[in-house]
């Protein structure tokens, strides 16, 4: 089968066409023909830290998490599913886990789900990461009906997920964004857009909440940010973040009384521990799109399984607008 393949890590790491041997399907698995894959940032993160990061796969490597496509084989003990089941997941591409950049991968029936009947196979790709990160940040925080919610960066690939799915929680929702375009899209999702470049913490803060910050800040930026959302959070608050790899003085935090929730949706995959709760949440995703309750929203460039090198650098950029996805039957 055809493959990318990444032959050593670096700043200048790129990818190679090559045909590898096709899996095979073994106990608890699925054999899927891949039709489509996403971008994380996770991806471009181990195509050049490589073995930095202890979750890089080992050279030659096929990455890539996100896919969406067609059950063609099912392993001994699998109950549900069949051969032909149109499936999605986040479920290879780190460890000793082959990715998605490919024409076919084995994936444990624990990491997938049913596809969305009513998006297409670009759009469930673009889902799994994003979504299964964005409701375990929002349900850990303990979201509830009638909160006042603030997604920072509600315009990027799981910002705009955990908007909609505060939104399906029935949660006031607010969100920053840093351009026309960024705002326009978190407006056209159902959340009042902050402009963070024209607007202090303490004045957004004062004009949405009355200056009592608030319920549950979810925070898909991460870094230096991080104190934006302690600043943003009410008294007892709650913060979900996606990125909390920073040094920080967490003084705030304290008198606050807030309490931090660090969102790392891959440790089951690493670890093979839990990986059932990812397909439960994929589930219960698949559900709330089919209800019309999230809609993932996609760059408008489209790249072949070639062309992934591009859809990197797509998301490396900083001006991809939604998920960047790769399509294994779009001709280069």
């Amino acid at each position: 089968m055809k493959a990318m393949l990444v032959h050593a890590y670096g700043e200048d790491a790129v990818f190679k066409v090559a045909e590898v041997q096709k899996p095979k399907v073994k106990a608890g698995h699925v054999l899927v023909k891949i039709a489509a894959s996403s971008v994380n940032t996770v991806d471009t993160m181990i195509r050049k830290m490589g073995k930095e990061l202890p979750l890089s796969p080992d050279t030659p490597a096929i990455l890539g998490m996100d896919f969406a496509g067609t059950i063609e084989a099912v392993g001994q003990g699998v109950k549900d599913f069949s051969m032909g089941d149109e499936v999605y997941g986040c479920a290879g591409g780190l460890a000793d886990l082959p990715g998605t950049l490919a024409e076919y991968m084995v994936a444990d029936s624990n990491l997938i789900a049913q596809k969305p009947r009513n998006v297409s196979m670009r759009e469930a790709a673009a889902l799994p990461m994003a979504a299964i990160t964005a409701y375990e940040g929002l349900t850990r925080a303990g979201i509830t009906p009638g909160q006042k919610v603030l997604v920072h960066g509600g315009s990027g690939g799981v910002g705009h997920v955990a908007l909609q799915l505060a939104k399906h929680f029935g949660a006031d929702v607010y969100s920053t964004g840093g351009g026309e375009k960024q705002l326009a899209l978190i407006e056209h999702l159902g959340a009042t857009a902050i402009n963070y470049k024209t607007e202090t913490v303490k004045q957004y803060v004062t004009s949405h909440t009355g200056a009592t910050g608030f319920d549950v800040v979810f925070d898909s930026v991460g870094g230096a940010n991080m104190a934006n959302s302690f600043e943003a959070a009410a008294l007892n608050g709650h913060i979900a973040s996606t990125v909390a790899l920073c040094e920080m003085d967490l003084s705030v935090a304290h008198f606050k009384g807030l309490s931090l929730h660090v969102v790392f949706m891959l440790i089951p995959m690493l670890h093979n521990v839990k990986r059932e709760e990812l397909a439960e949440i994929l589930r219960n995703v698949t559900q709330i799109v089919e209800s019309g309750g999230l809609t993932p929203v996609l760059d408008e460039q489209r790249y072949a399984l070639e062309e992934v090198g591009q859809a990197h650098a797509l998301l490396e950029s900083g001006q991809a607008m939604g998920k960047v996805v790769v399509e294994n039957d779009k001709l280069s």
